[in-house]
């Protein structure tokens, strides 16, 4: 959507129409840093009659097991990150699954990559539904002059994980990644975990091991762009059975453990962060365990934390 919003603003640069274009990139630069305060959300699109059509082709759920407080702000590690964390946009960039009436008086804020909020149309459109850039001063600008009452979604294991996301395989990278709870410790936010059963499920991609020539473009493009560029399929739009960008139509359960209490250190050592992080990777640890079986696994399944 990005790519091609560019495309048609450049298009409109050189038509009669060029005005439009020149209006809408000085807004534009003017509105250029109200992505990281916290953006501009909208109930409007966030209730639109699509993302309830998104929400049952799969099904997507959304489990609470525990009421959170209006008066303390959250951090919520998402995992597994899968293709496309369709899971997450889902439950938390929209309101098909109920996440406001599930837990009232938290506002949701599904962070992503900063360079998506540099490209025109697009920027808007995310923001409309509460997503915000993943980056520190984004953060804590929601954490700390925001009220109370805040969420933040952070797919932990990133692109690193969705390199190694595939059918049938429950698969996280999370034991180095302790920035999120380093975060959470200096604001005093509360680490949730969030596990989504069936997010690898919904796309068939070509694994390249560790040590080949396909690895290492991927690990590449990850450092220099950010992300990283997952050879995958789905199916057909017309035809099932055919290969496509259409994601297969596996249900999605999204489980919202229970909130870990964080006292606020403004600056933790690391000795604090491995603490919570240990605590925070047992808390997981047992949601998978707990639900497994409810969400079709095996009592057998086996939740690889890398």
């Amino acid at each position: 959507m990005g790519v091609m919003c560019t495309v048609i603003l450049l298009y409109v640069f050189c038509t009669d129409c060029w005005l439009i274009a020149a209006l809408y990139l000085t807004w534009m630069v003017l509105d250029w840093n109200t992505p990281y305060k916290g953006g501009r959300r909208s109930s409007w699109v966030r209730n639109w009659a699509v993302w309830r059509y998104f929400r049952d082709y799969f099904p997507i759920k959304l489990v609470k097991t525990h009421n959170l407080l209006p008066s303390r702000n959250y951090i919520f590690g998402y995992h597994p990150h899968g293709i496309m964390g369709l899971g997450a946009f889902c439950n938390f960039g929209t309101e098909a699954t109920g996440v406001s009436k599930k837990f009232p008086g938290i506002r949701t804020y599904l962070a992503t990559l900063a360079g998506n909020f540099r490209m025109p149309v697009l920027r808007d459109y995310l923001m409309s539904g509460g997503i915000c850039p993943v980056d520190r001063d984004t953060i804590d600008y929601i954490l700390s002059k925001n009220g109370f009452g805040n969420a933040v979604i952070i797919v932990v294991g990133g692109a690193a994980e969705s390199l190694d996301c595939r059918p049938g395989k429950n698969s996280i990278t999370l034991k180095q990644r302790k920035g999120f709870v380093k975060l959470a410790l200096q604001h005093g936010a509360d680490l949730v975990p969030v596990y989504s059963f069936g997010e690898n499920e919904t796309y068939k991609q070509i694994v390249f091991e560790e040590g080949t020539w396909g690895r290492w473009l991927q690990r590449k493009f990850q450092k220099y762009i950010g992300f990283a560029p997952c050879v995958f399929h789905g199916c057909g739009f017309f035809c099932p059975d055919s290969y496509g960008l259409v994601p297969y139509s596996t249900p999605i359960t999204t489980v919202v453990g229970e909130p870990i209490t964080v006292p606020k250190i403004e600056q933790p050592g690391q000795k604090d962060v491995d603490l919570y992080h240990g605590i925070y990777l047992t808390s997981l640890q047992r949601l998978f365990d707990k639900y497994k079986t409810k969400c079709g696994l095996p009592e057998t399944e086996i939740l690889e934390i890398n």
